[in-house]
């Protein structure tokens, strides 16, 4: 079971505050960092000082890190034309030396829209489905050959399709909880299929979707990682657990219910639940990205029985 640190600098934090929770990942042993992509604070809370780009976060990181994994949950289709987020995508895989993924969804935060001036189309998931033809097209078309897509939302001509990625192919994460469209999406462009801030029954019932939806595309299901989106929210004790369940505004006993919450063994537990349905990997929402302990902890007393 891959543990991945997963934040939401959206809330409130600086660049200097996700290096130091990026070095921290590192330095701990997680797999990777990733982070949402949004421009307006969600819930109470002053958002301050306001909000970072993902992208132009994730460039910092790349040449402030050497091992881990970087990469989107998920970057907003709305925010970026396919084209140019193709070319920002290599760009940091690039400076990264091939350590980018990307998650790719189709937005839906209406206000952060209106905030910032940023058109928000009714129909998103067909763009959605553009945009991810597009951006893996143009990273897979051939060096000294052109690249054309001519769609509903976008239309290509003559693209040299460059630049070119350090990987030999950029892992794409979809995910979501639509029964029918996401499994059909992420079966034909996934490498990865992710299940956010669900169930372990819910979870097994998406995940058996796309690998009927990968069976009838053609494809072996368990090419696709399967992995979960979920708070964490550890303590050595119940009073660690509630001053930590405190700090993000939230209580011991619904995130018990809604994430992994409670003692080190209870989380492990919860974690090999989901691993019995299929996840191979989770992305752990930190909320308090000041609390670097907090990290410490999970690595030493969680991570260390899962590996």
């Amino acid at each position: 079971m891959d543990l991945r640190i997963f934040t939401e600098p959206q809330q409130g934090a600086t660049y200097d505050t996700l290096l130091a929770v990026a070095k921290a990942t590192e330095d701990l042993g997680f797999d990777a960092f990733f982070r949402s992509d949004h421009y307006l604070r969600m819930g109470s809370g002053d958002g301050l000082p306001g909000p970072t780009d993902a992208w132009l976060t994730l460039a910092g990181l790349a040449r402030e890190t050497k091992r881990i994994r970087l990469g989107t949950l998920m970057t907003a289709g709305t925010f970026r034309l396919p084209g140019v987020l193709a070319i920002q995508v290599a760009q940091v895989d690039q400076m990264s030396g091939g350590r980018v993924e990307l998650g790719l969804g189709a937005g839906w935060f209406e206000e952060e829209h209106k905030a910032y001036g940023i058109p928000f189309p009714k129909e998103k998931f067909a763009r959605l489905e553009e945009q991810l033809e597009i951006v893996t097209g143009l990273w897979a078309t051939e060096l000294g050959k052109t690249f054309d897509f001519h769609g509903t939302h976008y239309d290509l001509t003559d693209s040299p399709a460059l630049p070119k990625p350090a990987q030999r192919k950029i892992p794409v994460l979809v995910g979501g909880h639509g029964a029918t469209r996401t499994p059909r999406l992420a079966a034909r462009y996934a490498d990865e299929f992710n299940m956010p801030f669900a169930s372990v029954e819910d979870s097994e019932r998406q995940f058996g979707r796309v690998r009927t939806a990968a069976e009838e595309a053609g494809r072996d299901a368990d090419e696709l990682t399967y992995s979960n989106a979920l708070v964490v929210c550890v303590g050595r004790d119940e009073a660690e657990v509630a001053r930590r369940a405190a700090a993000i505004g939230r209580e011991p006993d619904e995130l018990k219910l809604n994430g992994l919450a409670g003692s080190p063994s209870e989380v492990v537990d919860k974690i090999g639940r989901y691993a019995e349905i299929g996840a191979r990997r989770i992305y752990l929402q930190i909320l308090d990205l000041d609390d670097l302990d907090h990290l410490e902890l999970i690595s030493s007393q969680v991570q260390s029985q899962l590996s």
